[in-house]
């Protein structure tokens, strides 16, 4: 399985510059580290058991979007923010090395067949991400663990899989990782 240790600075622009690489540059302070012990729980600074959770802040700056969207289309919020602190850690300005954009990585394909015209637009990507959810969630008749497997690997690559969670790396680290920020949020939502 592949690890996504995350290093930061911010420049004397204000702009936030992010790697997977250690040591590229002495300004870069280490933000996010994966667990080796249990990939499907990140870690903060290395303290296992410790999970990465994205801030208060970030989480507050898009919740009336998520809000919005949930009700509009009956996806549990939760869920929501897990899908895109799994996928963003809610950076708005995210593009995958496979071309998946915005907030909640969205495909250009998967884009269009929602209706979203602008990737990075918060609203739009959060909208196409809620109802692509909705639709997976529907196609595995409420199979969270599916319906997650889907979004990450696509729907096809789940049937093709017997309607199983697919025998991809990528696919069966997420998993886990968005069920767990799922119960963390479920839990500090009540």
């Amino acid at each position: 399985p592949a690890f996504a240790d995350i290093y930061s600075y911010k420049d004397e622009h204000g702009v936030v510059h992010f790697t997977n690489i250690k040591g590229l540059d002495s300004r870069y302070k280490l933000i996010r580290k994966e667990d080796t012990n249990n990939p499907g729980l990140p870690t903060v600074g290395g303290a296992p058991g410790r999970v990465f959770m994205p801030s208060q802040e970030d989480m507050q700056k898009y919740a009336h979007i998520i809000q919005t969207a949930s009700k509009a289309y009956g996806v549990d919020a939760s869920l929501v923010h897990a899908v895109i602190s799994a996928e963003s850690a809610y950076n708005p300005n995210a593009v995958s090395r496979t071309g998946a954009m915005g907030l909640m990585q969205l495909m250009p394909d998967t884009a269009r067949r929602y209706g979203v015209q602008n990737m990075m637009d918060p609203t739009e990507n959060i909208h196409g991400g809620v109802r692509y959810l909705r639709d997976l969630l529907d196609m595995f008749k409420g199979r969270l663990d599916l319906a997650i497997a889907a979004y990450n690997a696509g729907e096809n690559a789940v049937i093709r899989s017997g309607l199983k969670i697919p025998p991809y790396a990528e696919t069966r680290h997420y998993v886990p990782k968005v069920l767990g920020f799922y119960r963390t949020f479920q839990k500090t939502r009540s």
